[in-house]
């Protein structure tokens, strides 16, 4: 075969793999925008069940787009920032719902978008936390804040390279929430233990 030959099936091969990369761009961005999307409605509390058929209905098509025929561009950053974020909001919409988390097989993504979408939701479940704080919903607050605990306990499992994982950033992250809002607790309970206090000794004053 002659070059000329072999530079236009080339070229008509990665024009197909760079149309198929520019319609798994804009799938991304749209799984990321209706993640967002579902995390914000669920923290809200409103009704999110059309936005989550949607993204699962995207991530699908993703899926479906890249894996038989460019693997590759499957497991590339902006595939797996967009699998990250899905993971995130599911998490969430689950551990609201039920209090616990499906694992990466039941969402049907790969370990390492799992792990970092749930390194994500640590700071989701923060949000949580010092929503209840402010309703003096106290033990809500410690309900997330143990999920938090547990989520940074199972990233702290995996030491790998960040060729392989990029998972040491999270983890750092994840501790520093932790301990932050740990922190907070602490003090609201405080607080409300010397609030309690407080109102005993007036009442008492008040029938002397």
């Amino acid at each position: 075969m002659e070059l000329g030959e072999i530079a236009k099936a080339i070229e008509s091969e990665l024009d197909d793999k760079d149309s198929v990369r520019e319609i798994a761009i804009k799938s991304s961005r749209e799984i990321i925008r209706v993640a967002s999307e579902i995390i914000m409605k669920l923290h809200r509390r409103e009704e999110c069940m059309e936005a989550l058929r949607k993204i699962k209905e995207e991530v699908w098509h993703l899926k479906s787009l890249l894996l038989n025929e460019y693997p590759d561009l499957f497991y590339a950053g902006f595939v797996q920032n967009a699998l990250q974020e899905y993971v995130e909001a599911m998490l969430l919409y689950h551990y609201l719902q039920s209090g616990e988390l499906p694992g990466h097989q039941e969402l049907n993504v790969n370990p390492g978008a799992y792990l970092l979408g749930a390194g994500d939701l640590v700071g989701e479940l923060r949000r949580e936390v010092l929503e209840s704080l402010r309703n003096g919903d106290f033990t809500r607050a410690e309900r997330d804040l143990s999920m938090m605990e547990k989520l940074y306990e199972m990233l702290m499992l995996f030491n790998y390279p960040s060729g392989l994982v990029p998972i040491k950033q999270k983890q750092d992250m994840a501790r520093a929430l932790v301990e932050k809002t740990r922190g907070e607790i602490t003090i609201a309970t405080m607080n409300r233990n010397l609030e309690e206090k407080m109102r005993k000794i007036l009442n008492h004053e008040s029938k002397i």
